[in-house]
């Protein structure tokens, strides 16, 4: 299986070659990449899980860096094994050449599948794989692009200019600390005066009971007045009645009416 690809980086060569060959920059572009780690010859291992198909599994492979040429090339050989599904194990030569401010990326690789995925079918293969390298370059495309606008922003200061600043700056003088002025003593506010609640307004049964009020005092005034000039109370002058009816009723031998009878 051969497959061959270009693709156009805005970013310096140097930053694209740097990203390239760090290890966490290759796990976030890689689709399925579980872990990749960096050996001590200079290559990678990694664990990728991947679907080909109607075949999927996790594919445990080790790759190393051969002509490497920094920053203009090298070549990618390595081999990685899926268990029942199969094998893949090939190389990859890649290609970075300056344009301008940005840089042109070209690889080329040739591969051999064992197992299911040869059984497959070279152009589901073929497929397959031209998407996963699809994924994997937009995505670095990305953060080359992020990382070369951080140093091109990234300007260094002039030399000399720290110590030009810190000798022409004046010397601070020590000001003597102004004792902040003791609070006022909070002074007792008066309690607004409740405002006194409206007058309830006056029922019909109200009036009428406030009429038999002031005629009842009225009665009772007359009375007073009345026993206030003979000197007695309304029941003395009821006693006496009583009295005057009985002693006629005796000295007529019962002839005078009884009060309440009609003769």
């Amino acid at each position: 299986m051969e497959m061959t690809g270009e693709y156009r980086i805005p970013a310096a060569r140097e930053t694209v070659w740097e990203a390239l060959n760090d290890p966490e920059v290759l796990k976030a572009c890689i689709a399925g990449c579980q872990s990749l780690d960096r050996t001590e010859d200079g290559g990678f291992e990694a664990t990728v899980k991947a679907k080909v198909g109607p075949v999927s599994a996790t594919f445990k492979g080790a790759v190393r860096l051969e002509n490497v040429n920094a920053p203009e090339s090298y070549t990618i050989v390595g081999e990685g094994k899926g268990g029942a599904a199969g094998f893949a194990k090939g190389g990859a030569d890649v290609n970075l050449v300056e344009d301008g401010a940005e840089t042109i990326l070209t690889y080329k690789v040739n591969a051999q599948v064992g197992g299911k995925l040869a059984q497959i079918g070279a152009r589901l293969v073929d497929s397959t794989a031209k998407k996963y390298a699809t994924d994997f370059f937009d995505k670095f495309v990305v953060i080359a692009q992020e990382r070369d606008s951080g140093t091109v922003n990234a300007e260094p200061a002039a030399p000399g200019a720290s110590e030009e600043t810190a000798a022409t700056a004046p010397e601070a003088t020590a000001e003597p600390a102004q004792t902040a002025p003791a609070p006022e003593p909070e002074k007792h506010q008066p309690e607004a005066e409740q405002p006194p609640r409206p007058a309830q307004p006056e029922t019909p049964a109200d009036r009428d009971a406030i009429k038999a009020q002031a005629k009842r005092a009225a009665v009772d005034a007359v009375h007073k007045q009345t026993a206030k000039r003979w000197g007695l109370t309304p029941m003395q002058w009821i006693m006496i009645l009583v009295l005057i009816m009985l002693g006629l009723s005796l000295v007529f031998g019962g002839d005078a009416p009884m009060p309440g009878t009609g003769n």
